[in-house]
């Protein structure tokens, strides 16, 4: 029972952890449109007739939406354990990988042209991608799934550690 324990011990202790924020442009895009519904809907508020009180109301919760979209979205965790990868992207989105399923690691970048923007998104590689931004990336191949592509701020590292790791 010990022999147990001490296992799930080891198999929770992190080698490498790394958070990843959304890039600057789309912090500014998206406070840009949180700022612009909130003006439209405070001003649609106070000087139209109370009949349509509810469209500030929409306005309102269009901000609203956009403010807890952006929260949940605003980065993804990364942590590498002996056994495991994991990606958290929102609450909702999360990515464990058995190390021993990994081919492949390798250095890419996460570009406009093959994911189409930011977020959670398939490429036109046939890649799964968690991006922040269109910098660098880590590509993970697998025998049997389609290829998944995450943002990181060190990508050498993590396919260094996944390839020790692998062996």
């Amino acid at each position: 029972m010990m022999k147990k324990s001490s296992n799930s011990k080891e198999n929770r202790e992190i080698l490498y952890s790394e958070w990843v924020p959304v890039g600057r442009f789309v912090k500014i895009v998206i406070f840009s449109v949180f700022l612009l519904i909130s003006t439209i809907g405070i001003v649609v508020t106070a000087f139209i007739p109370k009949e349509l009180i509810f469209m500030g109301i929409i306005f309102g919760g269009v901000s609203l939406f956009i403010f807890l979209m952006y929260w949940n979205f605003r980065g993804l965790k990364i942590t590498l354990t002996k056994y495991h990868l994991e990606v958290d992207y929102g609450v909702l989105n999360r990515k464990k990988i058995d190390l021993h399923q990994i081919s492949g690691c390798e250095i890419t970048k996460a570009n406009f042209r093959k994911y189409g923007g930011v977020g959670i998104r398939l490429g036109t590689d046939g890649s799964w991608a968690y991006n922040t931004d269109f910098g660098e990336a880590v590509k993970l191949t697998f025998q049997e799934a389609r290829p998944f592509v995450f943002s990181t701020r060190d990508p050498q590292k993590i396919c260094n550690l996944i390839n020790d790791l692998a062996k």
